[in-house]
């Protein structure tokens, strides 16, 4: 029987205290600015709109951009369209101050239409972001079909393009459809928005809030965004609601603070961007590692050994000196047949330990075979790759005395040393060398370390 996990309380209460630093934050600073500047206030609200604009442009398009990412994501296509018709909305409300690109004070304003493209806004926007958290919850449902994902992008586009145009009716461009929401001459709200509307709207972003809690149960930072943008919409009608007419200071410390409260947004998308490129670099590091490296001893793999010694090999001269070291366990046959290939794997594991823990920094140790692993010593000579060789023969006999738990029985290594001062040698014709020597010190009686001569 499967138990449902418990809602997350603790985020929950987390994100409501945030909601109330960060909103009383914004509000105390755009509070602060629209009562110090008010002889701007006139021009203050279109350019707060142009601002807000390119914000609500800016953030469509990296939804939109996100989704070609990934097409699974269909619920940003959404989120595009709400950030992308408040954009168009906002260039209706700047049509309402008819001279707000000259320098003088604003003389003329239409405040009727401005509230009309604003309450169509908050409306579209709030439907977009239910649509799209509902699309977030059955994403890994069998919507991601083509014919799906046309439906139900011709929903979402169409449902914008309708808000857009019925926004455009109502405002002062069709005699035929009058929506009356301010009084231009006196300035004052009308019953409609003071009463009614202004309250719906309230309710549809709490609905909307309420929504996206529920259904994403505060997983991530992308959706953090979209809880903040909620509350601060919230807010934002909030600071509306009290007010008798627009010759307050709420209505353009609402469109400051809404200004503010996108910039933000953009800050957590932003988070949001690192952290997903962070998962894929770190992806990427891991997938990379794979690749050069053996998987049971994490040593270097034989390509990328050859890769660096010839990277090695192009600066290498006698003030330079490379030396290639081959290695192979001795009797390592007689352990597998005796103890099995787990105990096998441990001897090649603890002995590749020995290695890694053996090399400066900058040298390459490597596994090129089943119980055969080569060096790559940077900028060492013979008698110092001798020296190291040597230490590491010995450290590999001791190994069973030293930790009797580790490897099932003591095990020898024989090593062959080949020093390259020219850089006429290629890669193969190094480590051929190398390991003719360390076939030498086999024949030789094993566990020894012999040098390459010519």
């Amino acid at each position: 029987m499967l138990v449902k996990s418990s809602y997350p309380i603790n985020r929950l209460l987390c994100f409501f205290g945030g909601s109330v630093f960060v909103v009383g934050l914004l509000n105390l600073f755009s509070s602060q600015v629209i009562y110090r500047i008010p002889a701007t206030m006139p021009t203050l609200f279109p350019v707060m709109t142009i601002f807000l604009m390119v914000f609500h442009f800016l953030i469509a398009s990296f939804m939109v951009m996100k989704y070609l990412c990934d097409k699974r994501r269909l619920y940003l296509m959404a989120i595009a369209c709400a950030f992308g018709g408040s954009a168009l909305l906002m260039l209706g409300t700047l049509s309402s101050y008819t001279d707000w690109l000259l320098c003088s004070p604003i003389a003329k304003v239409n405040y009727n239409d401005a509230f009309i493209y604003y309450f169509f806004r908050n409306v579209m926007m709030a439907v977009l972001f239910m649509t799209s958290i509902i699309l977030y919850k059955y994403r890994h449902s069998q919507i991601h079909t083509l014919r799906n994902h046309i439906v139900i992008l011709t929903f979402v586009i169409g449902f914008t393009a309708v808000m857009l145009v019925l926004s455009w009716l109502y405002s002062s461009n069709y005699a035929g459809m009058n929506l009356q929401l301010i009084d231009n001459l006196s300035r004052h709200f009308t019953p409609l928005w003071h009463t009614y509307l202004i309250g719906g709207l309230i309710g549809l972003w709490c609905l909307t809030l309420f929504t996206m809690l529920v259904m994403t149960r505060l997983r991530n930072i992308f959706w953090f965004s979209g809880y903040f943008f909620c509350v601060f919409y919230i807010f934002t009608l909030y600071l509306l609601q009290p007010a008798l007419s627009v010759e307050g200071y709420g209505w353009y410390q609402s469109r400051l603070f809404e200004t503010f409260a996108t910039l933000f947004l953009i800050l957590v998308l932003l988070c949001d961007v690192f952290t997903l490129y962070r998962e894929s670099n770190n992806k990427y590091e891991d997938s990379y590692q794979n690749s050069i490296r053996d998987p049971m001893t994490r040593l270097y793999n034989r390509s990328f050994f050859y890769d660096s010694l010839g990277t090695r090999m192009a600066s290498v001269s006698a003030s330079t000196p490379v030396s290639v070291i081959v290695c192979d366990l001795d009797h390592f046959k007689r352990i597998n047949d005796q103890y099995g290939h787990l105990q096998g794997d441990k001897v090649i594991q603890c002995v590749a330990d020995i290695l890694q823990n053996s090399l400066r920094q900058g040298d390459v140790a490597a596994r090129i075979g089943g119980e055969e692993f080569a060096l790559l010593l940077a900028n060492t000579d013979a008698d110092s790759a001798q020296s190291i060789a040597e230490r590491i023969r010995k450290t590999v006999s001791v190994q069973d005395a030293l930790d009797p738990d580790r490897i099932p029985e003591p095990v020898t290594i024989s090593m062959g040393i080949y020093t390259a001062i020219q850089p006429e040698a290629s890669q193969e014709v190094c480590v051929q060398r190398a390991d003719e020597a360390m076939y030498k010190a086999k024949e030789n009686g094993r566990n020894q370390v012999v040098t390459w001569q010519a």
